[in-house]
């Protein structure tokens, strides 16, 4: 099983599943660019660090100076920031163009595969596989809340999906935005992913990849490109995950702030978009769930995550570990990219909310699974929330 982050591979016996993150990995062709900075802009304005940030980052060397001309492609193990508290995403403007969005599909290949027995915790039989269906065009018609986050890692550019969510500090005005915990952090061999942005609605026009090709910005990102201000995930993902294995994946969620790329706007992403969805942190248990929906841009074979898709099944449940939540389980055939992309059913009130978001899946793609939403995930999305409460 892995997490929907890297890639799911070529099919393996149910007791034997790779289990691994699906996000996806690296462009080649763009891997090694070096975005230039305006001639225009100072060092001051190249960069935008919270005064509080600036201290922690010269302890690690870093040039915040030079940053914004190629610096954050230095991924030594000292300057690969690690701890939450030094979490850093200066905003490089039109860094995300429409090529290296595009380019930054590529699925990574699973790696090893592991054996899920349920005999430690509740899981129930692995569930029949579901066809992901595309999402009609236009996106923002029947999916406003969904988009791509891109970031970059020692690997490359890589890809997953994610959900704009109601801000309780901010009624109707949420900058918020959930995905899965290795989206936005690589875990216990790694530190934080640079470069974070989300694209709300991405290529929402459902265009074929040869018309993407000559696409320009403004029809792959037609409501902006939305820089992460701030990011938390969980302390056990930071501590436990992993690329393979399904290590972390009960912890594997994360929450951002984010800000538009190219300043301050009168308007918060939730009014830009149109729509929020609630986060429900005490989701039914999975007896009572009828149905719940995943919605991602699926890029390994035969997907290539350009286009959205959904997948919609009555969720089981799979332990990984007797001592740490039981994930929901559902049929789905999404592939790497759709990792993060948010999972929702109906909520206390009976209205739809996001309730888990799609974090790992076997190298069959016959299914994916997601974390139970508690008091961790309430936790990191309370503080994010408090954070910008007077913002």
């Amino acid at each position: 099983m892995r997490s929907i982050r890297p890639l799911l591979t070529a099919a393996s016996a149910v007791a034997a599943l790779t289990l691994t993150v699906t996000s996806c990995g690296p462009s080649e062709e763009n891997a090694g660019d070096k975005p230039s900075a305006p001639a225009s802009l100072s060092p001051a304005e190249k960069i935008k660090i919270p005064e509080d940030l600036k201290d922690r980052l010269k302890e690690h060397g870093i040039d915040l100076d030079k940053w914004r001309d190629g610096e954050w492609k230095n991924w030594d193990r000292d300057k690969w920031l690690r701890e939450a508290k030094d979490f850093v995403n200066p905003i490089i403007e039109d860094l995300w163009d429409p090529d290296r969005m595009r380019e930054a599909e590529r699925p990574d290949k699973p790696v090893e595969e592991e054996d899920i027995s349920g005999d430690e915790g509740v899981t129930d039989p692995t569930p029949a596989p579901v066809r992901a269906k595309a999402v009609d065009a236009k996106y923002h018609d029947n999916a406003p809340e969904s988009g791509k986050v891109f970031f970059d890692g020692p690997e490359g550019s890589m890809v997953c999906s994610a959900t704009v969510v109601k801000d309780p500090a901010h009624p109707g005005k949420s900058n918020m935005v959930w995905t899965a915990g290795h989206c936005v952090h690589k875990g216990k061999k790694g530190g934080w992913y640079r470069n974070i942005a989300f694209v709300p609605s991405y290529n929402d026009a459902a265009l074929a990849t040869s018309d993407l090709e000559k696409a320009s910005r403004e029809q792959i990102a037609p409501y902006g490109v939305w820089w992460a201000e701030w990011v938390k995930t969980s302390d056990q993902w930071i501590a436990e995950g992993a690329n393979t294995g399904g290590a972390g994946a009960p912890y594997d969620f994360a929450v951002i702030k984010v800000t538009p790329e190219k300043g301050a706007s009168a308007k918060s992403l939730e009014e830009t978009v149109g729509s929020a969805l609630p986060v429900e942190f005490n989701a039914p248990a999975v007896p009572k769930i009828a149905s719940m929906t995943a919605t991602g841009y699926p890029a390994a074979a035969p997907f290539d995550g350009q286009k959205m898709f959904q997948c919609q099944d009555k969720p089981g449940r799979l332990s990984l570990k007797a001592n740490q939540p039981t994930m929901y389980r559902i049929g789905c055939s999404m592939t790497g990219g759709s990792s993060g992309g948010g999972w929702v059913a109906k909520g206390a009130d009976g209205k739809p909310a996001l309730v888990s978001n799609t974090s790992i899946g076997p190298a069959s793609a016959g299914w994916l699974a997601g974390p139970r939403l508690g008091p961790e995930a309430k936790g990191i999305f309370d503080e994010v929330s408090k954070k910008y409460a007077g913002q």
